[in-house]
């Protein structure tokens, strides 16, 4: 895999607490899925990944062929890079959406490209294209002209994935980007990222934090993390990422496959106690 971006010994202490330990791993083309255990540390690997969060030990770096305007260069190190230069290469989906409600849908895609354009550059029609392209892409096109306070928790949270998208950056970092949204609309998720992972000519890298496991499965590669350590790094169908999975969640959850082949993940109730 080329590596789009490379982490390597990352460590991560809140309080007096080592949240992360010596995380190392590489994103390249394609949809990532970081799973795990409530506390394992994903929200802060994601942030450590976006240059958010500041580190005790370790690096993250971009690597040669992502610089800007798609410039092939040394790699550099994400949290020495200046912020504007960050933005226009990496975009990254907070849990909780940080814009005011006033705005209006489109309003609040348009900011995406504040990185390409800074604060005082004017929209030109490569710009509008870009918004538009978003606001498709997450349909929320239709209701554009709405205020975000208007809006339901789960249309809201389409509207800052859109927002993301306008950026087009190679690099996605997204937490938790189903919350809120209805079973149609996280299954139309899943393709949207398994589009953007493999478009022609330039794939983009994803890496989303989710806590739904049946979306997870139709990622091209989980990432297990618990107790800020990654467990297992491969595809759905490994079986050693399944008994990571399995291990990590106190043997709550079991795999079988649907009748294409593919894993599919339940409920263990009955390990639970829970009789049908």
């Amino acid at each position: 895999m080329k590596a789009a971006l490379a982490a390597t010994g990352v460590r991560v202490r809140l309080g007096r607490r080592d949240v992360l330990q010596g995380v190392d791993l590489q994103l390249g083309a394609g949809w990532t899925a970081l799973v795990g255990p409530n506390g394992a540390g994903k929200s802060t690997l994601l942030r450590a990944l976006a240059g958010l969060q500041p580190l005790v030990a370790g690096r993250v770096m971009l690597a040669p062929g992502t610089g800007p305007e798609g410039r092939r260069g040394a790699a550099q190190e994400l949290h020495r890079m200046p912020a504007a230069q960050r933005a226009r290469q990496l975009a990254w989906l907070a849990q909780q959406g940080d814009v005011t409600g006033e705005l209006t849908v489109r309003e609040t895609v348009e900011l995406g490209r504040i990185a390409r354009l800074g604060l005082l550059g004017t929209p030109g029609p490569a710009d509008r294209a870009a918004v538009d392209q978003a606001m498709a892409l997450t349909e929320c096109g239709p209701w554009q002209d709405r205020r975000l306070q208007q809006l339901s928790g789960g249309e809201r949270q389409r509207v800052l994935l859109a927002r993301v998208l306008a950026t087009e950056a190679p690099l996605l970092l997204l937490d938790e980007p189903t919350t809120h949204l209805d079973p149609p609309h996280q299954v139309a998720l899943a393709r949207l990222f398994r589009r953007l992972a493999h478009a022609a000519p330039q794939p983009r890298a994803v890496l989303s934090v989710l806590h739904d496991l049946p979306v997870a499965l139709w990622a091209d590669r989980l990432l297990v993390l618990a107790d800020g350590v990654v467990q297992a790094d491969g595809a759905p169908a490994d079986p050693a990422v399944q008994a990571a999975l399995i291990r990590v969640f106190g043997g709550a959850i079991r795999f079988d496959t649907d009748a294409a082949g593919r894993p599919r993940v339940a409920l263990a109730l009955d390990a639970a106690g829970i009789e049908p």
